[in-house]
């Protein structure tokens, strides 16, 4: 079976023992992805609607690297920080899966890293 690293500049680099991504057969991974800026490193300003952008923005660039996009994807996991913010949460992201919705989970976490309010992780297809 294939294996293979996702890297790109076009995502924040892994701010730990990670990879931005793992394409595994015909599937690529994609690590929770944070709303931290690609070009700064640091957080995006903004609330919950200004982070999840971010976040799947990040995702769609390394699903690019794999060879493949937002339209493929099958399952995404949203971690909130706060679930008051489901709504706006679920707007932004509503705006990037318009038609075949993947399956998701959403779940509600005590804190996550660099304190921001929402992580996001996807599979793909390729």
């Amino acid at each position: 079976m294939l294996k293979k690293v996702v890297a790109t500049d076009g995502a924040p680099a892994a701010i730990g023992p990670y990879s931005q991504g793992i394409i595994a057969g015909q599937f690529v991974f994609v690590s929770g992805q944070t709303p931290l800026d690609p070009k700064t490193g640091k957080l995006v300003e903004g609330g919950i609607g200004e982070q999840t952008r971010r976040a799947l923005d990040n995702i769609a660039a390394i699903l690019e690297a794999a060879g493949t996009g937002m339209d493929n994807v099958v399952k995404v996991t949203v971690y909130l920080e706060d679930m008051n913010d489901f709504a706006e949460m679920n707007d932004v992201y509503a705006s990037y899966f318009v038609s075949e919705q993947p399956s998701r989970c959403a779940i509600e976490v005590s804190r996550l890293p660099r304190d921001a309010k929402v992580e996001i992780d996807a599979i793909a297809i390729i």
